[in-house]
């Protein structure tokens, strides 16, 4: 199924039924009076946070969602039938935002969700409504509201509870193929990894899910390689994994082209817990690997952890450190 994280759709709620105009008419009974009944609701347009999606794929092949006109009213105190609503379903992490979009209509962030972003039109009053001593036989009624329409923007953020960041073939796909399900797409050229991808990893019978996004390379705020848009996937995340290869000449230079990526990205990615691992290490030797993790180590004022997903090497340390910041954020050791 391909990704998509962003769409743009137009909405338009039902109107509401016109109200009727009717008088009684029945043999032996004169006077019957006015019996026409109000017009129907229009239908609503909602949307609803449903598991099982991940992506926004499927408002590629429909942008329109419209829903019923409420029916006429009808003689004999007939109220027409509420028009049926329709309902958008989003993945999980979806936000709805006005057609400028950057004003947030809201943020779906729990299954089962639901938000209504267009309400039907009231049906009118009919002629019997009208009805009074003073005025017995009115003769006419209410047409209904109009409903509303708008075009609204659907961008959507991956929730998990780890995200990966890291240079381009910095072992980020191997890591997560090798303790989860996905597979993600591996080969040995950058931009390997075209749009993010989700996995469950398990360590001592707990379940965390981690995200993989495609590789920052310098100037990637400005638009340079993929861009930075795909860090919006590891916004809602608990704990960065920041993989640094081994075989970077300068590991140093290659950590903090990323910090600076994710600096000038914002929205408080840079406040989030971060464990740094040096990958790749079964690619050089231990003298090579001694002085890149020291410089590593300098660079983030942290030792860093050293691993190989390839090799089995490190591995359920790093898923330990994981699910430590996961189920205790704080660091309180509870």
């Amino acid at each position: 199924m391909k990704f998509l994280d962003e769409a743009k759709v137009y909405i338009r709620s039902g109107d509401g039924g016109a109200g009727a105009v009717s008088f009684r008419r029945e043999k032996f009974i004169e006077f019957g009076g006015p019996d026409g009944g109000d017009g129907g609701r229009g239908g609503d347009v909602w949307v609803e946070a449903v598991n099982g999606l991940n992506t926004l794929i499927d408002f590629r092949y429909q942008q329109h969602f419209k829903a019923a006109i409420g029916t006429h009213g009808m003689g004999r105190n007939r109220t027409g039938a509420n028009g049926a609503s329709v309902t958008l379903k989003v993945p999980v992490g979806t936000q709805i935002f006005e057609e400028d979009n950057e004003t947030l209509i809201v943020d779906l962030v729990t299954e089962g969700q639901r938000f209504k972003l267009a309400a039907g039109g009231n049906g009118g009053f009919g002629n019997a409504h009208f009805k009074s001593s003073t005025n017995q036989a009115p003769n006419w009624a209410n047409p209904g509201l109009a409903g509303e329409e708008k075009t609204i923007w659907l961008r959507l953020k991956l929730i998990a509870d780890a995200g990966l960041v890291g240079l381009p073939n910095a072992g980020k796909s191997t890591f997560l193929a090798t303790c989860t399900r996905a597979r993600p797409k591996i080969a040995n050229y950058p931009f390997t990894t075209l749009h993010p991808n989700l996995g469950v990893a398990t360590i001592d019978g707990r379940e965390f899910i981690i995200a993989d996004i495609p590789g920052l390379i310098e100037g990637a705020h400005e638009g340079v390689g993929l861009g930075d848009r795909f860090l919006g996937h590891v916004e809602r995340t608990r704990v960065l994994l920041h993989l640094v290869s081994a075989q970077e000449e300068d590991v140093a230079k290659a950590y903090k082209t990323v910090r600076h990526e994710l600096e000038a990205y914002g929205e408080g990615i840079t406040d989030k817990p971060e464990i740094v691992a040096l990958s790749q290490i079964d690619v050089i030797d231990a003298d090579e690997l001694k002085k890149k993790a020291k410089a590593l180590a300098k660079a983030c004022g942290k030792t860093p952890l050293q691993l190989s997903a390839v090799a089995g090497i490190g591995m359920t340390e790093t898923l330990r450190a994981l699910r430590a910041v996961i189920t205790d954020p704080e660091g309180t050791g509870e």
